[in-house]
């Protein structure tokens, strides 16, 4: 995967960018890995790991680029929802749909497959359809009385497109659920204030 004369240079490159990413240097973390995809530019792990500094460092248009590349190289679907955010938050939301749909499919990790019905359902809503994202987000097979962390994302996602939808009573019942669970959860408190609960 290495170009000729750098099998050592490209590794480190990309052990620095790993140990950057670890400690939440995303930024950092961005040009080693850029050293580490010039040295070896045929890497799945490489492209991987540049695609991921990137979209955590919001450089989204960046990243997709090399998380798509990291999907084609590979063949793995473990990052569409990755993907998707990015189209998402590059202003294509249709774009992200397809991808969040094949990953609630796909046979990957469930915190992947949580993150894709989140972020197909948020592209859903951005475009209005309100139904069609609660539809993505109760076909997840959450735990009601669990609360898992990716529970509580899906609940918060969940009280948010219902109160896009209007839905003030039941996005209320949502947020109450996720302060059973958490009481310091995301912005909860101050969203349930904001509807007047």
């Amino acid at each position: 995967m290495a170009k000729p004369g750098t099998a050592v240079a490209a590794p480190k490159a990309f052990e620095d960018a790993v140990a950057l990413l670890e400690r939440g240097r995303d930024a950092a973390a961005v040009a080693p890995a850029r050293e580490a995809k010039g040295l070896a530019p045929r890497s799945g792990a490489v492209r991987e790991v540049l695609g991921l500094a990137l979209y955590r460092a919001g450089r989204f248009a960046d990243a997709l680029g090399e998380l798509q590349a990291y999907r084609r190289i590979t063949g793995r679907i473990d990052h569409n929802h990755l993907i998707a955010d990015c189209y998402r938050a590059t202003g294509a939301p249709d774009k992200a749909i397809p991808l969040a749909q094949e990953a609630l499919r796909a046979r990957i990790p469930e915190d992947a497959r949580a993150e894709a019905a989140i972020v197909g359902a948020s592209a859903l809503a951005d475009m209005g359809r309100t139904e069609a994202a609660l539809s993505m987000l109760r076909a997840f097979p959450a735990r009601p009385n669990v609360g898992r962390p990716s529970d509580l994302r899906i609940w918060y996602v969940t009280g948010d497109v219902l109160a896009r939808a209007g839905r003030t009573a039941e996005a209320i019942q949502e947020f109450r659920r996720i302060l059973r669970h958490d009481p310091d959860a995301f912005d909860t408190a101050e969203r349930l204030a904001s509807l007047g609960s």
